[in-house]
């Protein structure tokens, strides 16, 4: 029994689109919310389950806290909150983009993230936890 394996079309742009609106929607009202609610002061937001139980600060902890923080102005609040957060924002925002073009155009994208680049990724934000939780570098742990 040799079955067909399905045909795989092209996603058109109106969906493309589609979605990229309704993502640029969802992104401004959590920014609204994150904006207009500081997580310092306000109980609803999700805690690290990971601080909860062991006191270490992980790579996020601190990581809403600095979105805030950049979300009034305040670049020196959001690298105390996590550094390392508000150093990957411009990387991330940087390979979103130049994704998003390339599919728009039709060229080949590649993967959102190759695997070394995740490795890397990984080992330095091992570090950064490591780096954070010792008593030399606690300027990197949150306020």
């Amino acid at each position: 029994m040799n079955a067909q394996p399905p045909i795989i079309t092209r996603v058109s742009h109106g969906n493309l689109w589609f979605a990229g609106v309704l993502l640029a929607v969802i992104g401004l009202g959590c920014a609204a919310v994150l904006y207009f609610f500081n997580p310092s002061t306000n109980g609803f937001y999700p805690v690290c389950r990971f601080h909860q139980l062991t006191g270490l600060n992980c790579p996020g902890c601190g990581a809403t806290r600095a979105c805030h923080a950049l979300l009034h102005g305040d670049l020196s609040a959001a690298f105390r909150d996590n550094a390392l957060f508000v150093l990957s924002l411009p990387a991330l925002l940087l390979r979103g983009g130049w994704l998003a073009i390339a599919r728009y155009r039709g060229r080949a994208a590649g993967s959102w993230l190759p695997v070394n680049w995740a490795w890397s990724l990984l080992m330095i934000a091992l570090v950064f936890a490591v780096l954070r939780n010792l008593p030399a570098f606690a300027f990197l742990s949150p306020a």
